[in-house]
């Protein structure tokens, strides 16, 4: 591997490095599931439900199953930040996939038998955002580094 090109696999493009930031937003935002303080009620995290009475700062519903997903994103954020394509990917198609979960918490919130996640309106108001950012991100943030005549490298739009 010459010099260059390790030093643009580490260094990274601007769309891994939003995946990779994503991903550990994601990671933080799991493991905080499981921390007592910081979700409410973390004695009354159940595995799966809407009986699950802990809360994500003390708003959004989690469950361990809930806590799981975070970080099955999370994992997948940072394993895909290693190739620029992937990470786009792993944007888009994850923003897509949280547009569903968004519609599903549309038609969960209120059905205990069906909102198994368990999701509330809080939690489908982030998911909203969470799908349009991520796509948004995965369209609009540059791919390659761009090397002006100076040599200093510039996100590419």
């Amino acid at each position: 591997m010459t010099d260059t090109a390790r030093s643009h696999r580490y260094a990274g493009t601007p769309i891994q490095k939003t995946a990779l930031i994503v991903g550990i937003v994601f990671l933080l935002v799991g493991i905080a599931g499981f921390i007592p303080g910081v979700t409410h009620s973390a004695e009354h995290l159940h595995g799966a439900g809407a009986g699950s009475e802990a809360h994500l700062l003390g708003v959004f519903q989690v469950s361990v199953l809930h806590n799981f997903v975070h970080l099955a994103f999370a994992v997948a954020g940072i394993a895909l930040a290693a190739r620029p394509r992937a990470s786009r990917l792993y944007l888009i198609i994850g923003g897509l996939a949280y547009l569903v979960v968004w519609l599903y918490g549309l038609i969960a919130v209120g059905n205990e038998q069906l909102n198994f996640i368990p999701v509330n309106d809080a939690d489908n108001w982030l998911h909203l955002g969470l799908a349009v950012g991520m796509v948004l991100l995965g369209i609009f943030v540059g791919r390659e580094p761009r090397v002006p005549a100076n040599g200093t490298p510039t996100a590419r739009a």
